[in-house]
């Protein structure tokens, strides 16, 4: 609504000034002979302005950048070049020159810009064109860890406070895996791309798809482009693949192996494990006892009830992991487990 409110005063602005113009009693020619046509062609002109920014409606503050700073210094440049180059020009080709500099070194150095945005940073004003991302570095998902699915958990704990990005080629290779001819791979591919929408309606994260449209270099694998990504934004790689894990590591960028964070959470004591402790009471049942680990622990032991107030070793059974905390049930040994 904002924009359609400016877009109106510019409107009504460029009308009033360029009526007050034309109807100037001495306007300047050709505008005084022709005042009806000159207001109409100038007010087409004002309002290609307005025309371009509704074409363009998503506007990168990096390409904007990157315009108007190659526009500064090709001028700059061009005015330079005819300034060291007008003592040796004759005068007649001068205009030629002028003219060839202002349109040839602002399009050099624009496109030079264009392409290098992301990787050119100036060292006066110290304006760097990529994109700074709110929040804490942000995490890069590849393929992999979104097929996995065990991110979204993670996510959904709260427990990560950072913008998450997923590069633009890593929904493609989704997409090329969800349209295979093999039943199983086009499974992992839907389940990849119903884990993106999971994320993306996740409303306590921020989830950015990152438009990659820099060329591929021949031979460069997924693998690189994706290191390369959270290279340029400072951020770490979420993954399940262990290829992808040492190429990150060569290129120091940070890696969140999800195999090795599950390795890091999971129950400290298996089934079959032995453990001891000292049974301080007894449990909802008379045959049960109850202890606890050195950090906090509880322990239930099946038939542990005549064990209170003694050390023993038990045999674990399963351990419950809950929001509350972490319950290990065992049971004490038998002639046969000795």
């Amino acid at each position: 609504m904002l924009l359609f409110v400016i877009r109106v005063l510019y409107t009504m602005v460029c009308v009033g000034t360029i009526a007050s113009f034309v109807t100037l009693d001495n306007p300047p020619e050709p505008f005084g002979s022709h005042r009806v046509t000159s207001f109409i062609l100038l007010m087409l002109a004002s309002q290609i302005v307005t025309f371009l920014d509704i074409l363009i409606p998503q506007k990168r503050i990096d390409v904007i950048s990157a315009i108007y700073f190659g526009l500064l210094i090709g001028f700059l440049l061009s005015w330079l070049t005819n300034l060291a180059l007008a003592p040796v020009i004759l005068g007649n080709y001068r205009p030629v020159t002028l003219m060839l500099s202002n349109l040839i070194l602002p399009y050099l150095c624009v496109t030079l810009l264009l392409q290098t945005r992301d990787k050119f940073r100036f060292i006066i004003p110290y304006i760097e064109f990529a994109k700074e991302v709110r929040g804490g570095r942000p995490y890069v998902l590849d393929a992999s860890s979104l097929i996995d699915g065990r991110i979204a958990d993670v996510l959904d704990t709260k427990i990560i406070d950072a913008p998450i990005v997923i590069p633009s080629f890593v929904l493609q290779e989704l997409q090329d895996i969800a349209d295979s001819n093999e039943k199983i791979r086009r499974s992992r591919g839907r389940r990849g791309l119903d884990m993106v929408s999971r994320l993306q309606s996740n409303t306590h994260i921020e989830v950015r798809i990152q438009e990659v449209k820099d060329e591929v270099v021949p031979g460069q694998s997924i693998d690189q482009r994706l290191v390369d990504v959270a290279k340029d934004l400072g951020g770490a790689v979420v993954t399940n693949d262990f290829n992808l894990n040492k190429v990150a590591s060569v290129h120091g960028v940070d890696v969140i192996n999800l195999n090795d964070l599950a390795n890091c959470l999971r129950p400290r004591h298996l089934p079959g494990e032995r453990i001891k402790l000292r049974i301080v009471k007894a449990g909802e049942t008379p045959v049960q006892g109850v202890g606890y680990l050195d950090d906090g622990t509880m322990v239930v032991c099946e038939d542990g009830g005549g064990m209170i107030g003694k050390d023993t070793e038990i045999i674990v059974k399963s351990v419950l992991q809950k929001s509350e905390g972490r319950i290990v049930f065992g049971r004490l040994p038998t002639a046969g487990d000795r």
